[in-house]
């Protein structure tokens, strides 16, 4: 009977991890959205990008402008000042955090690249559902959660690097919802899915970004381009 019930269980489960795969919807933020193909390795996200490997063989030091809601008026109107500004600050973070891993962060210096972002549509976590979800979770650890009936929140972003004559060498447009079966952490904040997104839209980001055989970058303990933002590694999640 157990055998029976987890062979049946498992196509379900695969089929809700994967649900929220479906390719993104392209938006107006991109300089341009030529070239751009299907991602075919991700499970949980949808993806469609382009990379430019033997313009991007050249760029060791780029600069991050801040990311933005694009189109201005559309992902953000219903969310408080505060709760725009922590998406916002979220996706900055996690994006230098992936691209200070690969080039070096210019400040004010030039730069040999422009990376830009924008958030193109959040949807709410459903609070009930969720912390009902982190409920379960707490009597009943494990890998796999379970939340309640009830909306799943999500995050579509964009992001591209410019060269210093504004020419696109790198591409991404992103998307990623909650599934009612899976390893998304709940949350009781309404942009808690949406705030947790941003990590791995960051390192899609940073990995369109990044020749194939570029190595990884050392970052010393106290030469962290990133620390405004605090710690990279946060066990609360």
């Amino acid at each position: 009977m157990t055998k029976s019930l987890s062979r049946l269980a498992a196509p379900g489960l695969l089929l809700a991890l994967s649900a929220c795969a479906a390719t993104p919807e392209r938006g107006a933020f991109l300089s341009s959205y030529d070239g751009l193909e299907a991602r075919t390795d991700m499970v949980r996200a949808g993806a469609l990008d382009r990379t430019d490997a033997e313009a991007l063989g050249a760029i060791r030091r780029v600069a991050i402008a801040p990311a933005v809601f694009a189109p201005a008026d559309g992902a953000k109107l219903w969310m408080t000042p505060q709760e725009q500004a922590r998406v916002l600050r979220e996706v900055d973070a996690q994006l230098c955090f992936a691209l200070s891993e690969r080039f070096e962060i210019a400040s004010a210096a030039p730069a040999d690249a422009q990376v830009r972002a924008a958030v193109t549509d959040v949807r709410p976590t459903g609070r009930a559902g969720s912390a009902a979800a982190a409920a379960a979770a707490f009597f009943i650890p494990g890998p796999i959660g379970l939340r309640a009936p009830g909306p799943l929140g999500g995050l579509s972003a964009e992001a591209e690097m410019l060269d210093p004559a504004g020419e696109q060498v790198a591409a991404i447009v992103w998307s990623r919802s909650a599934t009612a079966v899976g390893t998304d952490n709940p949350s009781l904040s309404r942009i808690g899915d949406a705030l947790q997104f941003a990590e791995p839209f960051a390192d899609a980001a940073a990995a369109a970004m990044t020749p194939e055989d570029r190595e990884p970058r050392d970052l010393g303990a106290g030469d962290d381009p990133c620390a405004e933002y605090g710690p990279r590694f946060r066990p609360e999640g």
